[in-house]
């Protein structure tokens, strides 16, 4: 990094709680891993594993390659399915190819997969509320062959039409801004009064935490810096999160993007991270920060995640022969 130091005051640094990894997200990294481990490289993954470029390169560099289609993967191969899900087309064709198969797909994804087979069993159309091409809303979809639609605005809500507004429901992207959601989960009971929704959230807890630390820290701030990769929906949505309360935020890949001008006559700045940023990412940040002239570090109280997915069958460690 060249930037010159910027004229911070000694400004303090303020450390969002919760920040980073969620145990979606270890879990998947993890799969990879010890699939390289038990099984050898090369890994192949369907899609990045998850939205994180410093994640996604350090597994290449280590034996995984990734592709959008299975057309890609050789005969034989070892196949992980990402962290975001994938259509029933594609697991019956993974499955119909004869690759060793994992599922990294986050449990609370598949939490929703399970809603929509068993809402599509009730004869119910569903509305996804999610973004249009990511991997996550392509694989809600894709759970079903008729009988969905899929919403991002407000405006979607207003020409949405269905076959049968007494038989519909919806479920969500887990990564959505939780009150961008509910905005539109309020449209569409406004619209259709006996539409259905999930017996719980399908927003993740992860997701939901680190909104509402954001929402805890960047009253408290001059600046927000959001570490995570642009593909990454939860970690656009803490940016958004942030700066719809009134507080300058910038989302940087890593430290080398920050700007020295944002810090200029700034006086606490705010760091937090997506789901799928590593901790490393947020040290590196918060090093360029002293070195653009920020001093002390104040990590904010907040909930303490104490959540753990388990790994599939295969990849245990008694799994080694």
């Amino acid at each position: 990094m060249n930037a010159p130091a910027a004229s911070t005051g000694d400004a303090e640094i303020l450390l969002a709680q919760p920040r980073g990894f969620c145990a979606g997200v270890v879990r998947a990294i993890d799969i990879v891993e010890r699939a390289l481990e038990l099984h050898g490289r090369p890994i192949y993954v369907r899609h990045e594993i998850v939205h994180n470029k410093y994640v996604v390169d350090d597994l290449r560099a280590r034996g995984a390659i990734f592709v959008d289609h299975l057309s890609e993967v050789p005969p034989g191969a070892t196949l992980i399915f990402s962290a975001h899900g994938v259509p029933q087309s594609v697991r019956l064709e993974a499955q119909q190819r004869g690759f060793t198969l994992f599922d990294a797909t986050c449990p609370l994804v598949t939490k929703v997969h399970m809603e929509v087979l068993k809402m599509r069993e009730e004869g119910l159309d569903i509305v996804m509320i999610g973004h249009k091409g990511h991997p996550e809303a392509e694989g809600t979809m894709g759970q079903a062959r008729d009988g969905m639609h899929l919403v991002e605005t407000l405006d979607d809500v207003a020409a949405l039409e269905v076959r049968d507004p007494a038989l519909l429901a919806y479920v969500t992207q887990t990564t959505l801004s939780v009150d961008d959601a509910a905005r539109i989960v309020a449209a569409l009971k406004a619209r259709f009064p006996a539409i259905r929704g999930p017996k719980k959230d399908d927003i993740c807890y992860a997701t939901q935490n680190r909104q509402d630390a954001v929402k805890f820290m960047a009253p408290q701030c001059d600046l927000v810096i959001v570490i995570g990769s642009p593909n990454s929906s939860n970690s656009n949505r803490l940016r958004e999160v942030a700066q719809t309360l009134g507080t300058a935020a910038h989302m940087v890949d890593r430290a080398d993007q920050i700007d020295a001008a944002w810090l200029a006559g700034k006086k606490r700045i705010g760091v937090t991270a997506g789901a799928s940023a590593p901790e490393v990412l947020i040290q590196e940040v918060i090093d360029a920060l002293r070195r653009m002239g920020a001093g002390s570090v104040r990590k904010l109280a907040g909930v303490e995640e104490q959540v753990k997915f388990p790994m599939p069958r295969g990849l245990m460690r008694d799994a080694r022969h």
